[in-house]
């Protein structure tokens, strides 16, 4: 039954993303892949020499239906948005109206895989990039109600061993699956836009993510045009990726055992 009722949700996110009329990304990207695959190859005997390519691994469909369906958001009447005012605590391990739930390179065919736990914070994981992956995420729950923080500047996270890791901090202001994801570069070097770093106790940093300036995309490319609902804040996501955006890629990520903790996150 529960794999019955995964996979019902998995079709309404399908759907729920066809909202969206930027260049019609596609729904499943990893299916989209294997059915351009289909088209013939150039034999062996026709191409350069060259390094062997990389042996591509299975794709996990499951993991794939487990992860994604955790983050749809079934139709429901409107309700008023919860105020929220700067200072406010948004999640910590001790209190929290919303939980965390892994989101990886899986959806894009990737075989990175983490875990998180909503009790300790602890994010853990291993990210590789092979199957043309290369990066593995935690994403909120959908929230009961979405969040209005028009008063407030940002979102400031408090991170515990992030090491010199650079991180990709992600603000929703839709619940569409494949929906904007307003980011911008955080890491032990400060914010990419703010360039606002506080060192605490026990390898702790609050890094603060502000959204004058946010960048809006949709599968690590840009999108012109959109304005972001601050009085709609429906989600957060944390990834630790190979790319950055347009192309860009993350120039201090490495393959290998991930690890910190999430201590906090609040509005300012």
């Amino acid at each position: 039954m529960q794999t019955v009722t995964s996979l019902l949700l998995f079709v309404i996110a399908l759907e729920s993303a066809t909202s969206f009329s930027w260049s019609q990304p596609p729904l499943v990207p990893e299916l989209a892949k294997n059915q351009s695959s289909s088209s013939p190859q150039p034999s062996l005997s026709s191409t350069s020499p060259g390094p062997s390519p990389q042996k591509r691994e299975p794709w996990d469909f499951i993991r794939f239906v487990k992860q994604s369906s955790k983050f749809v958001s079934l139709p429901k009447p409107p309700t008023k948005p919860s105020t929220i005012k700067p200072g406010d605590t948004l999640f910590s391990p001790l209190a929290s109206s919303f939980s965390w739930g892994p989101l990886d390179d899986v959806v894009m065919g990737g075989v990175s895989s983490s875990t998180f736990n909503n009790k300790s914070g602890q994010w853990n994981g291993y990210v590789t990039d092979k199957n043309s992956g290369g990066f593995i995420g935690i994403r909120t729950t959908p929230f009961n109600k979405a969040l209005d923080m028009s008063l407030c500047k940002g979102v400031e996270f408090t991170l515990k061993n992030v090491g010199d890791k650079k991180l990709k901090a992600v603000v929703r202001d839709s619940t569409d699956f494949n929906g904007i994801c307003w980011t911008d570069i955080i890491g032990s070097n400060g914010n990419a836009l703010s360039g606002i770093l506080k060192k605490s106790k026990d390898n702790e940093v609050k890094l603060r993510v502000p959204f004058e300036g946010l960048v809006p995309t949709i599968f690590a490319r840009t999108v012109p045009d959109q304005e972001l609902k601050k009085d709609n804040i429906v989600a957060f996501q944390l990834v630790y990726s190979k790319f950055f955006y347009d192309g860009d890629l993350n120039p201090d990520f490495t393959v290998g055992a991930f690890s910190l903790d999430l201590v906090e996150v609040k509005a300012y």
